[in-house]
């Protein structure tokens, strides 16, 4: 059974470089999979070409997945990451 939650992305510039290798420095401590969704497209979060391909702008709705021993904790350190806008502002 997984674990998942909407967010939004909240800093001006969406996910760039800098918040893209947050979400993956992140995700690689979690043992969990972790994917990150949007408009039917699932993205490895743990893969930073995939995120960086991704293009999500200020706004989109993301949908972050974990499946594994650490699955509610993956999605709620991420989440955090998106409410925090990053450390951006």
């Amino acid at each position: 059974m997984s674990v998942e939650v909407e967010v939004e992305v909240l800093n001006k510039l969406g996910l760039h470089a800098r918040p893209a290798a947050m979400l993956v420095r992140q995700a690689m401590g979690s043992q969990s999979e972790v994917y990150l969704e949007k408009d039917g497209e699932r993205v490895n979060a743990k893969s930073i070409m995939s995120i960086m391909g991704f293009a999500a702008c200020k706004g989109t709705s993301i949908r972050i997945i974990a499946d594994g021993p650490d699955e509610k904790d993956a999605v709620d350190s991420l989440a955090n990451l998106f409410k925090d806008k990053f450390g951006e502002e």
